[in-house]
């Protein structure tokens, strides 16, 4: 298989939870100590773990490798001893998944690993390890082991950012923060024309792709300048409703990204 450069490949560390169901055993790990959660993993060495939550986006990710192209690596990176790491890497293996590279801490802050493993994404059930994460400045996120199972979307990745601080830098949200809705209008209004700075996840445009299609992409309302963003809800929502009439710097920033 070709690797991609390092530029272009993505790099997905995930905790051994948010990948397998490993729940039941969670729960005796809560309960109990370590050694008795050791244990139950070892007598379940043979038995593969279901699927956790976060099991389809990480084969929807892998599949971006199907032409023989390494562009996207999934790393395991899990509080677990090296025991419990058997039973995940035979899960992975029995559920064919292309990951190869995995790092188990036994109750370390697994945050100190994400620079020399090159992530670009944690992803864990575990809310401590997020925040320990997103505070020494890496993107990470929580999966919750509670989500629905449903996927309406097996073969495409479906990625929601929020704008403001995320795509975007987060000058106006801290308008809105300090002054109200009122000076976060106004604020708005007054640099209509100036993009907004990027965020920590600044979109790259495909190589090719032009203002034009990029304003596809955004939606019919950014083919329009100044076209205002429409809330299905607008009614219930005017708060928001009111935060979005000034759109044209987030479709202005996405151009210049």
């Amino acid at each position: 298989m070709t690797v991609a450069a390092p530029s272009d490949q993505l790099i997905v560390a995930i905790s051994s939870r948010a990948l397998f169901d490993f729940e039941e055993e969670n729960a005796v790990f809560e309960s109990a100590d370590d050694a008795a959660y050791m244990r139950l993993q070892y007598d379940r060495l043979d038995q593969p773990a279901k699927p956790g939550v976060a099991f389809r986006l990480v084969k929807k990710l892998l599949a971006f490798n199907a032409d023989a192209v390494k562009r996207v690596e999934v790393v395991i990176l899990s509080r677990n001893d090296p025991v419990s790491g058997l039973r995940v890497f035979r899960s992975v293996k029995g559920a064919e998944l292309g990951i190869e590279r995995g790092v188990f801490t036994r109750g370390r802050a697994p945050y100190s690993y994400l620079q020399p493993l090159k992530a670009n994404l944690f992803l864990s059930a575990n809310g401590d390890d997020v925040r320990a994460a997103l505070n020494a400045g890496f993107p990470a996120a929580l999966v919750y082991t509670q989500t629905a199972r449903d996927d309406p979307h097996p073969a495409e990745v479906r990625i929601a950012f929020d704008g403001d601080a995320v795509i975007f830098a987060d000058e106006a949200e801290r308008v809105f923060q300090k002054h109200g809705l009122d000076a976060f209008q106004t604020h708005e209004a007054d640099h209509a024309t100036r993009p907004l700075p990027p965020g920590p996840f600044k979109p790259r445009r495909p190589e090719g792709q032009g203002q034009d299609e990029a304003a596809h992409c955004a939606g019919d309302g950014a083919k329009r300048p100044g076209a205002r963003a429409r809330d299905p809800h607008a009614d219930k929502l005017e708060h928001r409703r009111r935060r979005s009439d000034v759109p044209r710097r987030l479709l202005q920033g996405a151009f210049s990204a």
